[in-house]
């Protein structure tokens, strides 16, 4: 029996094709570390929450001019190092049978995905060195996952108590290392990844019974934790996922963006994509992803 203690790390790299990309804002820096000068998005008004206002914003040029960009996916699924991020999900929701045998194989009756989180020690992280890596690479931004659907946050989170990197695992900031790293020693703009929702949150479940007549769930984790997200980091990207379950009425995304692009810190250089309800896709919020993996085909420049 083999229990795994080293934290791997899956990084994607991305290129996002201006062509898809819509309409949004340019980066910022956190408190500390070198503030970057934002490309400001000319607002003739005050962004309104609804999606005519919201897609009218435009995409600041620092996004469509830095054509690649590194995504990492680091969390808790990283210590087994067996099958995707979705492992969780996939052992204990849909029972995949390579995803069972590998538990049975490898570890203890009674063992949790939980026990994992003591295992997540990140002994290895440097964000220094790898900002070095990121520039090497010629990357222009990179996104972060704040937090996956499994919950765990990568900094100190006050509304993920007991599941974030400062209290289980690696004891430490991982997100804010990074983002001062990369803010102190590079011209990298600096995004973050967040879910909205997450797959065994009681809150979340809760309001699924209710057939989303209740937003407790939102109310009380996903809205804090993005807020807390953009004052405490100013990320230059806010990556939303997790979106499908729900309207974009339950997440109140429209008001969330309407804050983003009007009050917010990073308001007039962050920029966003379109997971924000289960009709967004390809059709609302900032640049287009329109699926995972997709393939825009051939593509008319007007």
């Amino acid at each position: 029996m083999v229990l795994k203690k080293s934290s791997l790390l899956f990084v994607v790299i991305l290129t996002f094709c201006e062509a898809i990309a819509k309409e949004a804002g340019n980066g910022l820096s956190q408190s500390k570390g070198k503030v970057k000068s934002p490309v400001n998005v000319q607002r003739a008004h005050e962004y309104e929450p609804t999606w005519e206002s919201l897609d009218a914003r435009p995409l600041p040029s620092w996004y469509d001019e830095g054509k690649i960009g590194i995504f990492i996916h680091w969390g808790v699924y990283s210590v087994p190092g067996f099958g995707s991020e979705w492992f969780w999900f996939s052992w204990k929701t849909s029972k995949n049978e390579r995803i069972v045998n590998f538990m049975d194989q490898n570890y203890p009756p009674g063992f949790t995905y939980q026990d994992f989180g003591h295992q997540f020690t990140a002994e290895f992280y440097n964000a220094t060195k790898w900002t070095e890596l990121f520039k090497k690479s010629g990357a222009k931004y990179v996104v972060l996952t704040s937090k996956h659907h499994e919950g765990y946050t990568l900094w100190p989170s006050k509304y993920a108590f007991s599941w974030n990197a400062m209290a289980v695992g690696a004891h430490r900031n991982l997100l804010g290392e990074l983002a001062e790293a990369i803010r102190s020693d590079s011209d990298l703009r600096f995004g973050l990844y967040h879910s909205l929702y997450e797959w065994f949150n009681p809150l979340w479940i809760a309001d699924l019974a209710t057939n989303l007549t209740t937003d407790e769930f939102v109310k009380f984790k996903t809205l804090p934790e993005l807020y807390e997200l953009v004052n405490e980091y100013q990320p230059d990207i806010v990556w939303s996922d997790g979106e499908w379950e729900a309207p974009d009425s339950y997440w109140q995304s429209k008001e969330f963006l309407a804050w983003l692009y009007n009050e917010s810190p990073v308001k007039d250089f962050v920029v966003t994509n379109d997971r924000w309800g289960h009709k967004t896709l390809c059709t609302h919020g900032g640049y287009y992803t329109c699926a995972d993996r997709y393939n825009p085909g051939n593509l008319k420049l007007e």
